[in-house]
């Protein structure tokens, strides 16, 4: 018998726009898909400034994490893509208020464009 692979879902957001999960687990590995600043009630901050959009990204990322049954200490890589390397010094302050003293791997990829019109996404892989 194998071991199940969890599909983690996070009540009080909005469901994917696709055929994915939010976040699966096995065993003790979580893998977060890429979360976009989407607002819990679904609606979209694409209009919004890039710290705007960075904070609601980081707080998708935190409320998926508590959902998969890990948190901020427990991340061992994330992957952070932003539409333009200009944003980097801001998402770097935002980030290091996020996870305090957590300290994971990590890799910020310049893109030059990102889906619905956003300017950042972030994906992650933890322990829990």
């Amino acid at each position: 018998m194998t071991d199940p692979i969890d599909r983690i879902f996070v009540e009080g957001a909005a469901p994917p726009a696709g055929h994915y999960s939010p976040a699966t687990a096995w065993r003790d590995l979580v893998f977060v898909s890429g979360q976009l600043p989407v607002r819990p009630d679904g609606s979209h901050s694409f209009d919004q400034p890039f710290e705007v959009q960075a904070r609601q990204v980081l707080d998708n990322l935190l409320a998926v994490l508590a959902a998969a049954g890990s948190s901020p200490e427990r991340v061992l890589k994330v992957t952070v893509y932003v539409t333009g390397i200009q944003h980097w010094p801001a998402f770097n302050r935002l980030y290091a208020e996020a996870f305090g003293e957590a300290k994971p791997a990590r890799a910020v990829v310049p893109v030059p464009e990102l889906h619905h019109g956003y300017l950042v996404e972030v994906e992650a892989i933890a322990a829990r």
